[in-house]
């Protein structure tokens, strides 16, 4: 409804007629696909920062003397006082403890939840301890040492995107400068814009300004999409 909203809005000002109101709204669907990446892109952050606090707590636990598979039991009830019931990573180590109960590996159970997020962070953890338990490697050295690696990468494109986040807001600001020129003209000189309307030379160029504006606005969002 909010793309095909947008495509309402869009298709009135570049067009004023039905057709091309009825055409642009149907933006609608690639605006969730859209925002279904992003959303995505929103959890695996949020899982990884969560992740991190996991394995430190793991980490501890395996300090303490607990075995691996203990150590998950215990990092549950401490991420429990740091996030909330239904938190991704609460959800995700219960369902590692569900599993080992049920007798399967914690080299299987990672690989499952590294193949099921698509986190970098994860993949890596999964095989670096995959290995270190099949080459008999020090379990808690490997683990301080990945939840050391994602936090620094964590702060790193934490600094990024606070450098970035002005640019942001310039960016979605000039990005509806062309749709405010627009109105205001509509509003105020209702019969400036009148020869782009309702005929065979007005479609085309407010097509092509369209398919311009479109364009860079993908530009800049991907110009502002940085990955570390």
């Amino acid at each position: 409804m909010q793309g095909a909203l947008i495509g309402v809005i869009i298709g009135f000002l570049f067009y004023s007629s039905v057709l091309g109101i009825m055409l642009l709204s149907l933006y609608g669907l690639f605006y969730v696909r859209n925002k279904k990446k992003q959303l995505i892109e929103d959890r695996k952050w949020q899982l990884n920062l969560e992740f991190r606090d996991g394995l430190a707590s793991v980490s501890a636990a395996l300090s303490a003397g607990y075995s691996v598979e203990n150590a998950f039991v215990q990092a549950v009830k401490d991420l429990k006082l740091m996030y909330a019931e239904d938190s991704l990573i609460v959800g995700e180590f219960e369902g590692i403890v569900y599993q080992i109960h049920m007798n399967r590996t914690v080299e299987d159970i990672l690989k499952n939840l590294a193949d099921r997020s698509c986190v970098e962070d994860i993949a890596n953890f999964a095989e670096v301890f995959i290995t270190a338990k099949r080459t008999g490697g020090d379990i808690i050295k490997i683990i301080r040492s990945t939840g050391n690696t994602i936090g620094d990468k964590i702060e790193v494109k934490r600094e990024i995107l606070t450098l970035i986040t002005a640019k942001k807001f310039e960016s979605n600001i000039m990005s509806l400068i062309p749709i405010c020129i627009i109105l205001y003209l509509r509003i105020f000189s209702p019969g400036f814009l009148d020869p782009l309307y309702h005929n065979l030379f007005g479609f085309i160029f407010m097509s092509i300004l369209l398919v311009i504006y479109y364009v860079v606005y993908r530009l800049a969002q991907k110009i502002m999409s940085i990955e570390v």
